[in-house]
């Protein structure tokens, strides 16, 4: 089977270009509970050194994470999010609710408790109506060449 040299447009594949790279959302996972500087991310996520500064550079670049300076001998910086990375933190606990869900059901790692004091479970919300977004309830309307479908599968 041909690899088409030219994929449809998809808002979906040029951010995975972006933050699909292995290690990128463990980096922003981080950085939104606060630990961003350079050894805690080493610490945490277990990635090589190297291959951690260029996804730091990487995420800098594109405007989703900010480098502050914290010391200046030795020269360190820590990471924060942005205003574009913290609107990735969403997506980031929506990947964990799913995991919870489907492959640490008895084991949860971690739990976020939102401020009123119950223990969060992320939904998305159609902001018009209020409702849950469900599968169903989903009609696709292409908006650039090459896109076609015949509506969301049935599951």
């Amino acid at each position: 089977m041909a690899v088409s040299k030219n994929p449809r447009p998809c808002s979906i594949a040029d951010a995975l270009a972006l933050v699909g790279e292995k290690y990128s959302l463990l980096v922003l996972r981080e950085v939104c509970l606060g630990n961003g500087r350079f050894d805690q991310l080493v610490r945490n996520i277990g990635a090589p050194r190297d291959i951690l500064a260029t996804r730091l550079r990487r995420l800098v670049d594109a405007g989703i994470l900010a480098k502050r300076a914290y010391s200046e001998r030795p020269q360190r910086f820590e990471y924060r999010p942005t205003p574009a990375g913290l609107e990735l933190e969403p997506v980031l606990m929506t990947l964990m609710a799913w995991g919870d869900r489907h492959l640490n059901k008895e084991d949860r790692p971690m739990v976020l408790e939102h401020n009123c004091g119950q223990t969060l479970v992320p939904v998305v919300n159609c902001s018009a109506c209020g409702h849950e977004v469900r599968h169903e309830d989903l009609v696709p309307h292409p908006q650039a060449p090459g896109w076609t479908v015949t509506g969301p599968s049935a599951a």
